[in-house]
């Protein structure tokens, strides 16, 4: 586990103020301050912020990665302007509920889409990322990462974007992703659980941990839009994975080959219903293809998907276990022409009142 790696500066801090001198005087680093702007936002808004909020002293963010000191508004006037426009969408209580949610996520390459779409959102007060990949140049058709981000561990680049959006949101990097040492820590005190690794050992052990806690588990795989809710925390019994891999113990799919791993992969996701380039994709992986095909706006979308999913658990409404599939492709497919009322309303005849 590493740390984060900006920090920080409280004006009230004796220390805090003799780094940012000693930086600023060591010279070669740019310094951002557009808080005028910020604290004449934040008088803007309706209802108007108390006195107390709009008096909160500014702080100075050190970005090590960007050679960069950055203000911003104090951590109350910060979180009330960046999400005003949640509301009412989401309510000032339910946004204050969220802050004290702490979400996992193992896997980040679908889970990068995940974890920015939650701090978007402010739909959790703390994260936790897991995984022990590098950022690799095939990572970026999906991954919303850059050039200046390979070769780093991809728990820290979503850290650092996450950090650049929100420096106050809690982060907790495990690069070394989720082993014997790690699993404990890292499950100790998740309101829920994001799956988006590509082990699948590590999904059957990450469920045993999370049935054995009562944490939900979600999940969302790219093909066709693939969303599944595991509520472990209603069903201590559940079977793993809806039982679609039946009694398999999570010890025999360790060290599997891609050719071993892809028809068991094909029974989780239902055969009969991945799309039809998926289903030719399936016999050739570890053949003529690496591993399986993902694309970026499938990512994209996922990273929405399970936003949503998460914001129903923040504002009490959360869903059952089961499975739905978002197929935006099925959707398109769907679209019909739209025509006008006598009211002079459009609307489309497939959704006509009858």
């Amino acid at each position: 586990m590493v740390v984060p790696e900006h920090r920080v500066f409280d004006p009230a801090s004796s220390d805090d103020r003799s780094i940012y001198d000693r930086l600023v005087e060591l010279g070669g680093v740019h310094v951002f301050d557009t808080t005028a702007t910020q604290l004449h936002s934040l008088r803007a808004l309706l209802p108007t912020p108390p006195e107390d909020v709009l008096g909160e002293e500014v702080r100075w963010v050190h970005y090590p990665w960007r050679r960069s000191l950055v203000r911003v508004l104090g951590p109350r006037g910060f979180r009330l302007l960046r999400l005003d426009r949640n509301r009412n969408k989401i309510t000032a209580a339910e946004q204050d509920d969220m802050a004290r949610l702490c979400v996992g996520v193992v896997g980040l390459s679908v889970g990068h889409a995940v974890a920015h779409t939650l701090a978007i959102e402010g739909l959790c007060g703390e994260l936790r990322l897991a995984d022990f990949d590098d950022l690799d140049l095939s990572n970026l058709n999906r991954v919303p990462a850059s050039l200046f981000d390979l070769d780093i561990n991809k728990t820290v680049v979503a850290a650092r974007r996450i950090a650049e959006l929100d420096p106050y949101m809690s982060v907790v990097p495990y690069p070394d992703g989720l082993v014997e040492s790690t699993f404990e820590s890292f499950m100790d005190g998740l309101d829920i659980v994001i799956d988006e690794c590509d082990s699948l050992d590590t999904k059957l052990v990450l469920r045993e941990h999370a049935r054995r806690r009562g944490i939900p588990v979600v999940m969302e795989t790219s093909d066709g839009g693939i969303l599944d809710v595991e509520r472990f925390d209603l069903e201590p019994e559940r079977p793993l994975l809806h039982g679609l891999l039946g009694d398999l113990d999570a010890s025999a799919l360790k060290n599997i080959t891609p050719e071993q791993k892809a028809p068991l992969a094909a029974r989780i996701l239902d055969p009969s219903k991945l799309t039809p380039r998926m289903l030719a994709s399936v016999p050739e992986i570890g053949r003529t293809l690496s591993t399986w095909p993902q694309l970026g706006s499938d990512v994209a979308l996922g990273g929405a998907s399970v936003a949503a999913v998460v914001r129903a658990f923040g504002i009490g409404t959360p869903p059952p276990s089961g499975r739905i599939r978002i197929n935006l492709d099925a959707h398109l497919a769907a679209i019909s022409e739209v025509e006008p009322t006598a009211s002079g309303e459009s609307i489309s005849p497939a959704n006509q009142p009858r």
